[in-house]
């Protein structure tokens, strides 16, 4: 049977053979930047959902810096999450972004000196997430690269009460897969695919997360993520 890993080294092989990846490199052990990128973000503006959200999530990875950039020009609110959640998320407003820098204020170098970080529970209501991924087949199933963090980023806001909401993935059209991608109920699924060829709707038939599965949370995984406790103590007795 196949595995995620399988999956997820193929993918990368096949970007670095056809150099259809960028900087940074090598591309595995990472979402790969890919090259396209730029038209890809271009099709997630042209989602119905997208004009009219005011708050965006998106993944601090280089192949989504694109779409980060064109959430501040389009005067909507940008959020990228920080590691492994430590400290909540930077929140971007496009007021706070000069006309012309939004590349910059978006790139992990800089955000800081545009945006503040903010706890979890200070963060607004969040319309859209867009994902990096390694992998995404057709019908939503996502592989990451392995550590699940948006896995447990979505299903953190979704414990704290933010709605079921649309989930976007932006990858090279190279990274589609017709593999029967493994799934847990823990993992996100897309609803839009943005490749730099195309937008497709996926339909998904899988429920996405609708909260934290406190079972399957380990010491160690509350040791390396504070915030788990903080939500954990935020929504008892809720």
């Amino acid at each position: 049977m196949i595995t995620k890993q399988d999956i997820r080294e193929s993918k990368w092989q096949y970007l670095t053979d056809h150099k259809l990846g960028r900087f940074p490199f090598p591309l595995q052990n990472r979402i790969p930047n890919f090259k396209g990128a730029e038209r890809a973000a271009e099709f997630v503006t042209t989602i119905p959902d997208y004009k009219y959200a005011e708050v965006i999530k998106v993944n601090p990875d280089a192949p989504q810096l694109p779409i980060r950039a064109q959430i501040i020009k389009d005067g909507k609110v940008l959020l990228v999450p920080t590691p492994r959640l430590k400290a909540g998320f930077i929140m971007v407003k496009p007021e706070w972004v000069p006309a012309g820098e939004e590349r910059k204020a978006a790139s992990l170098s800089h955000i800081k000196s545009y945006g503040r970080e903010i706890l979890l529970s200070e963060a607004p209501r969040i319309d859209m997430f867009i994902v990096g991924s390694v992998a995404l087949h057709r019908d939503g199933r996502r592989v990451g690269k392995g550590e699940g963090y948006a896995d447990r980023e979505y299903a953190i806001i979704r414990e704290l009460g933010n709605a079921d909401i649309p989930i976007v993935g932006t990858i090279h059209s190279a990274q589609l897969t017709d593999q029967d991608v493994p799934r847990d109920p823990f993992d996100i699924t897309v609803d839009w695919i943005a490749t730099e060829t195309e937008l497709r709707k996926t339909n998904s038939p899988y429920d996405k997360p609708t909260g934290i599965n406190w079972e399957l949370v380990t010491e160690e995984e509350l040791a390396e993520m504070p915030v788990l406790r903080e939500i954990r103590e935020l929504t008892k007795g809720s």
